[in-house]
């Protein structure tokens, strides 16, 4: 009976958060997929093997043995596809992660402390905002290096922005309340009144930012291994991998076609997990 009723709840949620619910299994696949790399196959992403260069995918007449074919050094296109993902998902975790925290941060000091220094900081993200983010990141690449630290570094600060912006103005809403203004009254300090009554009314717009910003890091990271400002050969990521089969489209078409499926799956899983958080979070649209 105990069994039946959770089918009937997780059937239930499913038909009313379906983008969540679709969004969270294309991404949660993925991600499964990229952590299993050494056990859904047995090829080295960076042994290269010149006797199978450009062999088809399985289906296409190609072997079971590549079954998304080989890249233009004979390297198996699912094994760098899997290790790569590990690469490009962990770099975009990680920004995200860092982004959300410094800039949760930096929106709590503008809306809290007020002043000269909320007007400096919001000053100093419209300035960010200004410069196209592929633009500011290149550069900043260009100067600090292609290593993955200053990698996720790039990143995060590209995304810190959205996150201090909108904690900013929801912090300067909550203030306002009548329970924040109560619990002042009964003697509460300001770091008690943050941490228990403005930062978990913020959770669910840094949860709904990070499902986007995560494709966003994920977008941004494979544009800037893809212009050779990122990954560097010969480890396998899919911007890179992106690069390598341009030149190929005419005869091996499927190098190109493989990383920019599993990007484009990422995207949308992230973005529709994001739909359906905002759905789920977000009382007036329930």
């Amino acid at each position: 009976m105990t069994a039946e009723l959770e089918t009937v709840a997780i059937g239930g949620f499913g038909r009313r958060y379906p983008t969540m619910v679709i969004g969270g299994a294309l991404l949660g696949l993925v991600v499964l997929a990229s952590l299993l790399a050494p056990a859904l196959t047995s090829y080295d992403p960076l042994k290269p093997s010149f006797s199978q260069r450009l062999a088809p995918p399985w289906g296409l007449g190609g072997t079971r043995g590549h079954v998304l074919g080989t890249d233009n050094l004979g390297r198996d296109i699912l094994a760098r596809l899997l290790y790569g993902g590990r690469i490009s998902l962990a770099l975009a975790v990680s920004a995200v992660l860092i982004a959300a925290v410094a800039g949760v941060l930096v929106g709590l000091v503008a809306s809290w402390g007020g002043g000269r220094a909320d007007a400096v900081i919001m000053r100093v993200a419209d300035v960010q905002l200004a410069f196209p983010v592929i633009m500011l990141a290149i550069a900043i690449v260009a100067v600090v290096g292609t290593n993955p630290l200053a990698l996720v570094g790039v990143l995060a600060l590209s995304g810190w922005v959205l996150y201090a912006r909108t904690v900013r103005a929801h912090v300067l809403t909550i203030r306002s309340l009548e329970y924040v203004e109560a619990a002042y009254t009964l003697g509460a300090t300001d770091l008690r009144i943050v941490l228990r009554h403005v930062l978990p009314n913020t959770v669910a717009p840094i949860l709904v930012i990070g499902s986007s910003q995560f494709a966003t890091m994920v977008l941004l990271e494979s544009g800037l291994s893809f212009l050779g400002m990122g990954i560097q050969a010969p480890r396998p990521s899919w911007g890179l991998m992106l690069a390598e089969g341009r030149d190929y489209l005419s005869n091996a078409w499927w190098l190109a076609t493989a990383p920019g499926l599993f990007i484009s799956l990422v995207v949308l899983g992230a973005n529709l997990l994001g739909d359906g958080l905002r759905d789920l979070l977000d009382p007036h649209l329930t």
